[in-house]
């Protein structure tokens, strides 16, 4: 997928290097156009994915809770726009961009785009915090979720550059 306009805009308006895909291996995702409601956050946000995504996220915490684990969502389907104005509030705390993008995809290149992708938690234990690996739900994840399609997008030393990120899954079609 070749970079759009509006994404290079937003790229510049970010202050994030045009260049970044010839130093770093990411990848450029389309907006996932069909989504479907999957879960409700404690604070009212709807997390959705994409209805194949869905099916197999609802198959999983199934088959988690069956084995006594609870997981849940933290985060899912996410737009471009959504991706700017977290960056963006980064930038305002006085963050690097270069530091940024270790935790942050460029908009454009987030695999939440995609309606696949979910960030996991269990009730109780961090969100999106590299401890997430030492929970119950982490080590029945590691054994289980790629039975459901689910792998772990971002492991220690990641060729994408991203920090290690325990919680973030992503749904392939199997």
């Amino acid at each position: 997928m070749a970079m759009t306009a509006l994404i290079a805009a937003a790229w510049a308006e970010l202050g994030i290097p045009l260049d970044l895909l010839e130093h770093r291996p990411l990848q450029l995702f389309e907006e996932a156009s069909e989504l479907v409601d999957v879960a409700i956050a404690s604070d009212g946000r709807v997390w959705q994915l994409t209805p194949s995504a869905a099916a197999a996220w609802l198959a999983m915490q199934a088959a988690a809770q069956a084995n006594g684990i609870d997981i849940r969502i933290a985060s899912a389907y996410r737009a471009s726009s959504r991706q700017c104005e977290l960056i963006q509030r980064k930038l305002s705390q006085g963050q690097d961009i270069g530091q940024i993008l270790q935790v942050l995809a460029p908009p454009g290149c987030s695999e939440h785009h995609t309606g696949r992708a979910v960030d996991i938690f269990q009730p109780g234990g961090p969100v999106v915090e590299e401890a997430f690996e030492n929970t119950d739900a982490f080590s029945w994840l590691n054994l289980n979720a790629a039975l459901f399609g689910f792998s772990l997008s971002f492991p220690r030393g990641n060729p994408s550059g991203y920090l290690y990120e325990p919680w973030h899954w992503c749904w392939h079609d199997v």
